[in-house]
């Protein structure tokens, strides 16, 4: 679901990034080696030399635990990752992929910046000869086929996820009867992470809700904080000083929490009445829910940047391979949970920054 503002961006990158996949193509014919492992070792991983595109790292601890994963798996096989920043700019991707394509690298592991905007660097890399890995962004089903795998997780199971723990921890707040007046915050109008996380959500409450038919769901519209705290606060401020029987909040991203709990604050219904459940799975969320048990924040579904890189990177190998069994339909979900205040002891680790996959997970 791309708005029509997007597309019109996303063309007008592709024309400014022509000439870089002019170039690319010109120079498949040129690609050497990236290491001299024999291709039998490069089968096991030993020697491999994995490209990673990044959309952006710094200021995300999200994006740094994404690379962070994927260089701890690649060092377990014996591969290597070459990693290049695209800091948020479409145009520089493609100048990094291409500096990736013309390293001679086994693989790519993308993070798109833009879901239609790098359909050069991948016709480039199609070229090569180099598969290609997406994680976390997809891509414009477009150029799909030209791809091996995209890795990451299934937004909208994941949220449903914490829609289901908010939904009973409502009917043990509030009754089985009456009214439930709820409100998600999310990034931007059209976001596609925004719509997906949301309408999980929902439907994993509603799911529950149903059991219930003497509650009446009152779905307000859609808020939005271009995922940022600050830009969080004014719209549940605003909505929660209109709504004073508000009852449960979905903040799409723990990002934005900081700015959510304010503006509950400010509108003055802050604290026992107010259900909250969140997105992500970051350890301060994880932490305020063991330290605070029967606080607001009852639910944060995980959507484990750590485990989607490395799985990325076991999937590169895959791909090195031409294995697709490892992914038969050119997507692959990371199986996700849900942290709440019975089990955030177990999933807290001060160490990390976001909840990582346990053992039988």
């Amino acid at each position: 679901m791309i708005s029509i503002a997007r597309n019109r961006r996303a063309r007008r990158v592709i024309v400014g990034v022509a000439a870089i996949a002019t170039t690319a193509l010109l120079l498949t014919g040129c690609r050497g080696g990236g290491t001299t492992a024999s291709s039998e070792d490069k089968a096991t991983g030993k020697g491999l030399v994995i490209g990673w595109s990044q959309r952006g790292i710094s200021g995300s601890d999200w994006w740094k635990t994404l690379v962070e994963g994927g260089q701890a798996q690649a060092s377990s096989i014996g591969a290597t990752v070459d990693v290049l920043d695209a800091n948020g700019d479409t145009v520089r991707q493609n100048a990094d992929i291409q500096t990736l394509i013309t390293k001679g690298v086994d693989v790519l592991v993308i993070n798109a910046n833009d879901p239609i905007g790098i359909a050069p660097s991948i016709a480039a890399a199609k070229a090569a000869g180099i598969p290609v890995v997406t994680v976390n962004s997809n891509l414009d089903p477009s150029i799909v086929p030209d791809t091996f795998c995209y890795v990451a997780e299934d937004q909208g199971a994941t949220g449903a996820l914490a829609g289901e723990v908010a939904a009973k921890k409502a009917v043990e707040k509030f009754g089985d009867t009456g009214e439930i007046k709820i409100v998600g915050i999310g990034g931007f109008p059209g976001d596609v992470l925004t719509d997906l996380r949301f309408n999980g959500f929902m439907k994993g409450f509603n799911d529950v809700i149903a059991a219930d038919p003497g509650i009446t769901v009152n779905q307000l519209p859609i808020k939005y904080g271009s995922w940022k705290p600050d830009q969080a606060l004014a719209p549940i401020r605003d909505v929660a000083t209109a709504n004073p029987d508000l009852k449960v909040v979905y903040s799409m991203s723990d990002v934005m929490n900081g700015g959510v709990v304010q503006g509950l604050q400010q509108a003055g219904i802050y604290g026992d009445g107010i259900i909250m459940a969140s997105y992500d799975g970051g350890m301060v969320s994880v932490k305020t829910m063991q330290d605070d048990p029967t606080g607001p924040l009852q639910a944060d579904a995980s959507n484990q940047p750590w485990d989607q890189g490395t799985t990325a990177v076991k999937i590169a190998l895959a791909a090195y391979n031409k294995d697709q069994t490892q992914c038969p339909d050119k997507t692959l979900y990371i199986k996700t949970t849900v942290v709440t205040p019975d089990n955030a002891a177990s999933y807290y680790k001060p160490s990390d920054t976001y909840v990582r996959a346990q053992d039988g997970q």
